[in-house]
Parts: C-alpha cells; sequence; structure tokens
C-alpha cells in the first residue's frame, strides 16, 4: 500500500488530504488566510482523521502553482520540511494540472482558471499543461468558436466574460481539491518522484509573473 500526504494552499484557503492507493482515507477543506499558522495542525487533524501515523507516509504532494505567492509560498515552504525531515520523495504538480483533473469526461474544452486577483486569470487549455495569465477578453478571443467547461473556484466573473464574448461556456466550482493531487502523484509513482528529486531537486514554485507589493507610502510594485 501506498499513502500519500497531499495539500493545497495555492489558491484561497487550503485542502489537505490523506490518499491510500487511490482511496480516500481523510479530507479536510478550510476557507480564509493565513495558512501558514493553520496548514500544519490541520495535516495534523487530517493524520488523525486518516489514523495514519506519521511513519506510515511513502510520498509528499503539493501544488506548486499558479496561485497566491502566499498560499504558494507556504505550501512548499512546509511540503519541502516535511518531505525533508520525513525522508520522503516530494511531488510538486501545478495547480491548473489538478483542477484540469477535476473535469469529467465532456465534449467540451477544459479551461483550469485560477483567479490572479489582479484583473485577469492563469489558464490552462485543455492537455496543454502550460498555464499562462490572460484576461477574459483575451481568452475569449482565443476561445472563439469552441464550447468550453471553466474549472476553479470563484470563476463566474470569467464565465459571465466569455458569455458575453459569445462563448458557449459552462463552469465547475471549486478549489484545487487534494484528493485528486494525491492521485496525480500516486499515478506517476514514488520511486519516479524519488528519481526525480535526485535529478532536479525539490520541486520549486510555479510563478508566473513577479509578486505585488505594497510599499509604506501606499504605493503598488511588482518585484520579479
Amino acid at each position: 500500500m501506498t499513502t500519500v500526504l497531499a495539500f493545497d494552499c495555492a489558491v484561497s484557503g487550503q485542502g489537505v488530504a490523506i490518499v491510500r492507493d487511490g482511496e480516500t482515507l481523510a479530507c479536510l477543506f478550510e476557507e480564509g488566510r493565513d495558512q501558514a499558522a493553520r496548514l500544519l495542525p490541520a495535516i495534523v487533524a487530517a493524520l488523525e482523521a486518516a489514523r495514519v501515523a506519521k511513519a506510515e507516509l511513502d510520498l509528499i504532494a503539493v501544488t506548486t502553482g499558479p496561485g497566491s505567492f502566499t498560499g504558494v509560498r507556504v505550501g512548499l515552504s512546509a511540503a519541502r520540511g516535511l518531505a525533508v525531515g520525513l525522508g520522503l520523495p516530494l511531488s510538486g504538480i501545478a495547480t491548473t494540472a489538478v483542477l484540469r483533473a477535476q473535469a469529467p469526461e465532456t465534449d467540451r474544452l477544459v479551461i483550469a482558471a485560477v483567479d490572479t486577483k489582479l484583473g485577469d486569470w492563469f489558464c490552462a487549455i485543455g492537455d496543454d499543461p502550460t498555464p499562462f495569465a490572460s484576461t477574459a477578453e483575451d481568452l475569449a478571443a482565443r476561445l472563439a468558436g469552441q464550447r468550453c467547461l471553466v474549472v476553479g473556484k470563484d470563476v463566474a466573473p470569467l464565465l459571465q466574460s466569455l458569455q458575453a464574448a459569445g462563448i458557449d461556456a459552462s463552469a465547475l466550482e471549486g478549489p484545487p481539491d487534494p484528493v485528486v493531487l494525491g492521485r496525480l502523484a500516486l499515478e506517476f509513482g514514488v520511486e519516479a518522484w524519488a528519481a526525480r528529486n535526485r535529478a532536479e531537486g525539490l520541486p520549486r514554485p510555479l510563478y508566473l509573473r513577479g509578486v505585488n507589493i505594497t510599499l509604506p507610502d501606499g504605493a503598488r510594485r511588482t518585484v520579479e
């Protein structure tokens, strides 16, 4: 049996799951910010709910972004610490890949979308794993004539923009599912992740732009 601890806090809130051979042993979601203080207690709670000891884990899985700069940083920092401390391989999977895997079988083109909170969206289209930043208007032009399914958390504004532009679009609302994340990590395999960690190092954050900071005078600045 192979057991994975999977968690996401790249989008608002956080999700934690314990998955064994594809079966969900525990899963919890929490809304709100301050993941730096709440993530480790949530992991402990999930392990207790699953009745799994840390020594029984075989793999750690985490979303690498795109998403919230702080959330991605917190998630990866915790995942790296746990992987090193427990001597386990670390799986890093793009947030958009997890969202894409949550879509049901459909004849529509699947769009994984994450709200940047800056007036545009981090997106990945169909089977192309490469995420990119796009305004709703640019995405609509790219999707002209195609029926699509938008998957992600709080994607109603994007859906409305696409529909207003004449796109035949529907939506599947929800955050990245840590159970799906765990299953994706297990599909690749524990030994494969261990080999990848040795060859490439531990997973790095997937940032599509610099971080926006607020200066002491209140001005906003993007730092690459």
